[in-house]
């Protein structure tokens, strides 16, 4: 996928649910990963010609067993002229050592969350921007079907109460498979998980599940994707051209 491209589909986005406001500043949370580090190339170029002026910087959660691959990301974020912090904690320690969770991802997201919202508090920082794309929305939709029994996904932008941070998520309408197309053209830092249950969670057998499913059905994921912008599920389709 060609930066045209990815401009058009984060714009589509950002226009639809109103994702940026004249005065918005933006964290970019960076995994390490293609999803987060696209994104960071998205908003950046897009804040050179967007209409409502905002401000961007980007984050990152270490949670205890950074290395020095993730110098490139630095080096990527100065090109872009974006800040760059790193956020240091025990999550890891915390999770495997400590606690040795044999279900670790939930509690690892919330004490990564938990650290990212206090720092964005404490910025200043209004709004939060996640890499989530076509596939995550689709994908998160079956796990809920699977494992809780319910017709339900995450939005596009979600306001946090407690913290006053705003959730947003401009790459919606682009596949995985155009993420990993335009981080390979611009062969962008990526660092690959250190996470010792990568590869092994309930989203990749669901990731895996779809892409059979795909693969025997063409289309599938697509009109898959297309039901949640009809459905009733909170700031789809009858949450458009509102904030919350």
């Amino acid at each position: 996928m060609e930066l045209k491209r990815l401009l058009s589909l984060t714009r589509k986005a950002v226009d639809e649910y109103n994702l940026i406001e004249e005065g918005d500043r933006i964290a970019v949370g960076i995994s390490g990963g293609k999803d987060s580090l696209t994104l960071l190339y998205a908003l950046s170029h897009l804040r050179r010609f967007y209409p409502k002026q905002f401000e961007l910087c980007a984050v990152t959660v270490d949670l205890g067993y950074a290395s020095s691959e993730m110098s490139g990301i630095e080096t990527l974020c100065k090109e872009l002229d974006v800040p760059y912090t790193v956020i240091k904690t025990d999550i890891y320690d915390i999770v495997f050592n400590i606690r040795k969770e044999s279900n670790p991802c939930s509690l690892c997201a919330k004490m990564r969350k938990g650290s990212l919202n206090e720092h964005l508090v404490k910025s200043g920082i209004n709004k939060v921007a996640y890499g989530h794309h076509k596939d995550d929305v689709v994908e998160t939709l079956l796990m809920s079907l699977i494992y809780e029994g319910r017709f339900h996904t995450f939005s596009p932008v979600t306001y946090l109460d407690r913290t006053g941070i705003t959730v947003i998520r401009p790459l919606l309408y682009i596949d995985e498979a155009d993420v990993i197309g335009f981080s390979n053209r611009m062969n962008l830092p990526v660092v690959k998980s250190k996470c010792p249950v990568d590869g092994f969670t309930k989203r990749e057998y669901v990731k895996n599940i779809l892409k059979d499913i795909n693969r025997e059905t063409p289309g599938v994921k697509d009109r898959m994707f297309k039901a949640i912008e009809g459905s009733d599920i909170k700031g789809w389709n009858n949450g458009k051209h509102e904030l919350s």
